[in-house]
């Protein structure tokens, strides 16, 4: 009868026990899922061909789209890839081949402080730097302060990876009279090279719907333009501007708008966790 009670008396506490778990996650992810579902019910019904073919019009008048913010904010993650992605593995690389110096130091702190700093603190920062000088909001701006954000982010994302692979494939490039920057390079970089695939995607999701930097460099635009030099449209900025408006139209294409760039960060979100999944040091 004691052994009895007791399976019962342990089946129930791992009852409640999970029961609460469950629960708990539940209320945890509510407001995600609610988010999403009033995006997605209100961006839905607002979604159309248009919307991604054609160019904002002049208020007042219905119908246009989004598309030169689309183009534009392309134009500026390209930016901010080209800048970020380079430094952002070299930085982490550097970090885990390096085994002592000032240099190594310096960069983790950095690393970290940029980590913990407000987007809108960046953004502030990227006007006093890049914008200020050259006098004109402008897309290059725009993609250098959101390459700011991309740097810590990639960094740490290299640095976990690198780790995770085996000393031996090290000592044996070594062994074969490599030099020991091309054994990093040509090695130890392209054996982790779906991690860091997914480092630089967890990236571009992190900064795809980013307003904040965009609003103190970019500016925005109603215009269709690809010059970096200029302030140019961007979907970010764009959502933001049809969500304070008092025009029922531009509510529809704010959602419209909302949906897509969910629709676009679920996705490159999907790809991370399938590049993770395929990627041969991660498994057991």
């Amino acid at each position: 009868m004691s052994d009895k009670f007791a399976k019962r008396k342990q089946k129930f506490f791992d009852f409640v026990v999970s029961s609460t778990i469950t629960l708990l996650s539940l209320l945890t992810i509510s407001p995600l899922i609610l988010i999403i579902g009033y995006i997605s019910y209100k961006g839905f019904n607002s979604f159309s061909i248009n919307l991604i073919t054609k160019n904002p019009v002049p208020m007042g008048e219905v119908g246009g789209g989004i598309f030169n913010g689309i183009i534009g904010s392309v134009i500026i993650i390209l930016i901010a890839s080209i800048v970020g992605v380079p430094l952002g593995i070299l930085c982490g690389l550097y970090l885990v081949e390096s085994k002592r110096g000032k240099l190594r130091h310096i960069i983790r702190l950095f690393v970290e402080i940029l980590q913990g700093i407000p987007s809108i603190v960046i953004g502030i920062i990227g006007y006093i730097i890049i914008v200020m000088p050259m006098q004109r909001f402008s897309a290059l701006a725009g993609g250098l302060t959101l390459a700011i954000i991309m740097i810590p982010i990639i960094v740490i994302t290299t640095e976990e990876v690198l780790r995770l692979i085996p000393v031996e494939l090290r000592e044996a490039g070594i062994a074969l009279g490599m030099p020991r920057w091309r054994v990093a390079l040509f090695i130890v970089l392209r054996t982790g090279i779906g991690g860091l695939t997914s480092g630089i995607l967890l990236s571009l999701s992190r900064i795809a719907g980013e307003t904040a930097p965009l609003l103190f460099t970019v500016l925005g635009s109603q215009f269709f333009s690809i010059k970096i030099d200029q302030p140019i449209a961007a979907l970010p900025l764009q959502i933001f501007n049809y969500s304070i408006s008092p025009y029922p139209e531009w509510h529809s294409l704010g959602f419209a708008a909302s949906f897509l760039l969910v629709i676009l960060i679920l996705f490159i979100n999907i790809i991370i966790k399938t590049v993770v999944q395929r990627t041969s040091y991660y498994r057991k």
